[in-house]
């Protein structure tokens, strides 16, 4: 072989040689992450955890199979904006200034300013970030000049609304998801049951709320095709909000370039009231319009889980669903229909019993997570923060927040529970704390502590002041033993007011 040619040959050999070392020592890019969110869907709705129910979740089912379907998952609230709240912040929801309710579609924003959030810890780690769906977060609307001083009024428009009529609906919003971490946010500012009924583009109205709706079913209490009146766009079509975010979401997704992560947050707004399930769904459950709307939630993930697989995503993606908080499912339907939404768990939406706060929870992780496992792991969706800081390997103290620790060693079978967490707390509509350590759990307070009745029981002298209940031998909290296990009791309360009064994550012992 001549000498010039011979040394070609070595050249390529040794360039192809380096180029194998640098792609095997390059680092595995960081995996996608998309947050599917349901509201006010209960445990037992998804069809994996409740056989027996009268409705299908086809394609929840096929996610649990291949993933790790949790049996002992929390919302930090029983009701939508706190849940939201210590979702995307990683601290419980009455640490916020909002300790106790929701905000309405007119409020200001919750998360404080230079917050830290979940989408903001992962976009400094170099991922895409994308919210599509009901926020129920706030937002800084604009005011108009006669009325820019209220702003700097405290808690002006976090303990009540603002006054619509006092917004200048023509100019962006000062605050919203666009300032808290997120690259591209298109939502729907609060439940769709409530006032303004519009959709904003990056905290821009893509229609200014210029015409205006009466309401509708307002005597059903608060169930069916409910919402209340208001200003609305004049194309809101509320039947079409469902599928109008499957669409945002899935173009979303599509428009991610291989090379660089995203994280898409896709809080749906949906099977809240007004329970509107379109045609093709009507009277495909057998547990009326609610059950109909579930099964078309169903739909709508395995939309989304498509268009993942279709555009090469799948693979490199961690799926994870859950919901707000428990069903609005009253006695009353679970009588007519025979279904039980919250499962073997009693209660509702804002109790403090688990049927309030017991939720759905499903994570894939193809290659990662163990398809067809189940985890008995007690957790909450404010360890999302520290969860996907382990993920992406974020040491950064700036993330490290009072109440999320990570669940990665639970997902990769390293562990059975998670890691160093003194205990899971749980606050309900009106505001009983519960804490939940091992199998015991306390709630301070008597009486359901949100919408089943009684509510709220005043103490008799001399009597409990709360309910405790082993959830290991009676996880429908039918038998109160507050009175037996003073102890228990003591230690509870004590654990719940250390974690209250600390600034800092409490680890266990």
């Amino acid at each position: 072989m001549h000498k010039k040619t011979k040394f070609l040959a070595y050249a390529v050999i040794l360039l192809l040689a380096i180029a194998t070392v640098s792609f095997q020592s390059a680092p595995r890019q960081h995996p996608n992450i998309v947050y599917i969110l349901a509201d006010d869907l209960g445990y037992g709705d998804v069809s994996a955890n409740n056989p027996e129910g009268k409705i299908i979740t086809p394609n929840l089912d096929k996610l649990a199979s291949e993933g790790m379907r949790f049996t002992d998952a929390h919302s930090p609230s029983s009701v939508c904006t706190p849940t939201r709240y210590a979702l995307m912040t990683g601290r419980y929801p009455w640490r916020s200034r909002l300790p106790v309710g929701v905000l309405r579609g007119y409020s200001r924003t919750l998360i404080e300013n230079d917050r830290a959030t979940v989408a903001s810890m992962l976009r400094k780690n170099g991922y895409q970030t994308g919210v599509v769906g009901k926020w129920h977060l706030g937002l800084d609307w604009a005011l108009k000049k006669e009325h820019e001083a209220m702003a700097s009024t405290e808690n002006y428009g976090i303990k009540t609304e603002m006054n619509p009529e006092h917004i200048d609906f023509t100019r962006e919003a000062a605050q919203g998801p666009n300032t808290v971490g997120f690259d591209y946010s298109y939502i729907l500012p609060a439940s769709l049951d409530m006032p303004p009924y519009c959709y904003l583009e990056n905290q821009k109205l893509a229609e200014l709320p210029s015409a205006y709706t009466d309401g509708n079913k307002l005597t059903s209490g608060y169930t069916g095709p409910f919402w209340r009146e208001g200003k609305m766009a004049p194309s809101f079509d509320f039947h079409g909000v469902l599928p109008n975010f499957i669409q945002k979401a899935k173009e979303f997704i599509t428009r991610q370039s291989k090379t660089k992560p995203f994280f898409l947050y896709l809080p749906l707004p949906a099977p809240h009231t007004p329970w509107l399930p379109t045609n093709n769904y009507k009277g495909k459950s057998k547990a009326g319009e609610y059950g109909d709307f579930v099964q078309q939630v169903d739909a709508s993930i395995g939309e989304v889980l498509k268009t993942l697989k279709e555009s090469g995503f799948a693979d490199n993606t961690i799926v994870i669903f859950a919901s707000d908080n428990g069903p609005y499912w009253r006695q009353n339907f679970i009588e007519q229909f025979n279904h039980k939404a919250a499962g073997p768990f009693r209660g509702m939406k804002g109790d403090a019993f688990e049927g309030g706060h017991r939720i759905p929870f499903i994570v894939r992780w193809p290659g990662k997570v163990k398809a067809g496992s189940v985890s008995n792991a007690t957790t909450t969706l404010a360890n999302l923060m520290a969860t996907c800081a382990d993920i992406v390997s974020n040491k950064d103290a700036a993330f490290v927040t009072e109440d999320s620790y990570s669940i990665l060693p639970v997902l990769l079978g390293k562990t059975r529970q998670v890691a160093q967490q003194p205990a899971v707390i749980h606050s309900s509509s009106v505001g009983y704390y519960a804490i939940r350590k091992g199998d015991w759990k306390l709630i301070l307070g008597l009486g359901s502590g949100g919408f089943t009745e009684p509510r709220q029981i005043k103490p008799t002298v001399g009597k409990p002041e709360g309910q405790l209940y082993n959830l290991s031998v009676d996880v429908a909290e039918t038998s109160d033993v507050y009175a037996q296990h003073p102890e228990k009791v003591k230690e509870l309360t004590a654990l719940l007011e250390q974690i209250k009064q600390s600034k800092v994550k409490i680890l266990s012992k």
